[in-house]
């Protein structure tokens, strides 16, 4: 699949720009939940690993998150129940990285010549192993943004965003259906701009109704990097601005948006 070229491609980026920090730069913290560098390849980490054992041996998957889940229903945050894990594997600073660097290369090597519309098991609803990779490459996108910020540095984009504009597309409902609100009809016409300079285009055209903009300002709306008041997102019509408003393409409970301006690049250490 070329969504595991692309989720590749992305921990690659992400690994290059943290490949200059000492142990002690990943106790940096973000603009995200003030979570540090270490936090974010740590939770980036775990979750590649379990997205491997998932395509693998689905005993195991439920295995290896059982413990994280136990920890989080006795009131411990994700950080905490993280932690205690990579405290037992004895994970920090530039090893971490290094650990996680190669289980992404291993995650995307295992989903490369996998049937796209193979179901998989996953800690919410049950995904293709499409959706399974694009969604590794979304959130290793999104959480990497809160790094290439808080190390004041700004990402090469590459038109492989495209599949994390199309994640957010297709999670219209899921926005609404997760704030148990019910969806707009019809759908919003998307036309996004790519950092390629080509043009992305989503449902029938409706200028009355439409999302437009650059592709790389759609995606940090929809994965909530930026507010979409702090993007080049235009919309119109009521459907399209609440959609914005309130976009959400990654699974789990509701998460309201960043307020304006609470996300954005470091001046450069």
């Amino acid at each position: 699949m070329q969504q595991a070229a692309d989720f590749r491609a992305e921990a690659e980026a992400l690994a290059a720009v943290t490949s200059d920090l000492t142990d002690a730069d990943f106790a940096r913290e973000t603009l995200f939940k003030s979570w540090t560098i270490g936090d974010v390849i740590g939770h980036l980490h775990m979750f590649d690993i379990a997205a491997e054992l998932s395509l693998a041996d689905e005993a195991a998957f439920g295995d290896f998150l059982a413990p994280v889940y136990k920890a989080m229903g006795e009131g411990r945050s994700m950080i905490e129940a993280q932690n205690v894990w990579l405290a037992e594997k004895a994970l920090s600073g530039c090893a971490l990285r290094d650990a996680w660097a190669a289980q992404a290369a291993r995650t995307a090597a295992a989903y490369s010549d996998v049937d796209p519309k193979k179901r998989l098991k996953w800690a919410g609803p049950d995904m293709s192993a499409r959706s399974m990779v694009t969604a590794r490459q979304m959130e290793t996108w999104a959480h990497g943004q809160e790094v290439f910020d808080a190390l004041g540095r700004d990402r090469v984009e590459a038109d492989r965003v495209k599949n994390i504009c199309h994640l957010g597309v297709t999670t219209y409902g899921w926005t609404f259906a997760v704030r148990r609100m019910t969806p707009p009809e019809p759908v919003p016409f998307v036309r996004l701009i790519a950092p390629s300079g080509a043009v992305w285009e989503w449902g029938a055209v409706d200028e009355a109704n439409m999302v437009s903009g650059s592709a790389v300002g759609f995606a940090q709306t929809v994965a909530q990097t930026r507010n979409v008041a702090d993007t080049d997102i235009e919309t119109t019509g009521e459907a399209a601005a609440l959609w914005m408003a309130n976009a959400q393409c990654f699974a789990g409970a509701p998460n309201d948006p960043p307020a304006p301006g609470a996300r954005h690049k470091a001046k450069e250490a």
